[in-house]
């Protein structure tokens, strides 16, 4: 009887759980696209520490954010603190980036995943696999009309479906791959 009784607890509590996680989507979580600012995404949507590299590092939730689909699948990136890295990895990593679809930067795809990723002073944007391994490399763009950049951020781009990464005034545009 008393396995029966923890068992049911145990029931209820991963219902509570799992109703608890649904509740903390952003609002309107399916239906509309969406770009997610860093007050829905920081530490509700990304982890508080990330791994890459061998180590864990620490995630800036304010300086955080991403799209939402349609579907509720989502693109997400924020910003790492990178200090106990070496020097070579420090100049490359940046942010952490999470992808539940598989998007087009550049022309090139990238599939879901979670990777680590930065711009680098040669206009260039750069994705790394969780072991430091370059994944993809293209151009990236300068924004010198923007008014106040931020560390990092999503804009709608021109296009419909199509978007911005920001780290602030350098930027790669992305949209899903259908």
């Amino acid at each position: 009887m008393k396995f029966r009784s923890s068992l049911a607890l145990l029931a209820a509590a991963l219902l509570a759980g799992v109703t608890l996680s649904v509740a903390r989507l952003p609002s309107g979580a399916a239906g509309k696209e969406a770009i997610l600012k860093a007050a829905e995404v920081g530490n509700k949507l990304f982890p508080e520490t990330v791994f890459f590299r061998g180590q864990v590092a620490t995630v800036q939730a304010r300086n955080s954010g991403g799209v939402r689909y349609a579907d509720g699948l989502l693109v997400m990136a924020a910003l790492v603190d990178s200090s106990g890295y070496s020097t070579g990895i420090k100049e490359k990593y940046q942010a952490y980036l999470i992808n539940e679809v598989p998007i087009e930067i550049g022309g090139q795809t990238l599939k879901p995943g979670a990777y680590g990723c930065g711009f680098l002073d040669s206009n260039k944007f750069l994705v790394m696999d969780l072991g430091a391994n370059d994944v993809l490399q293209v151009s990236s763009t300068k924004d010198d009309a923007m008014k106040r950049p931020t560390p990092l951020q999503f804009e709608a781009a021109s296009g419909d479906g199509n978007y911005r990464l920001y780290h602030g005034r350098d930027y790669v545009e992305f949209h899903r791959v259908k």
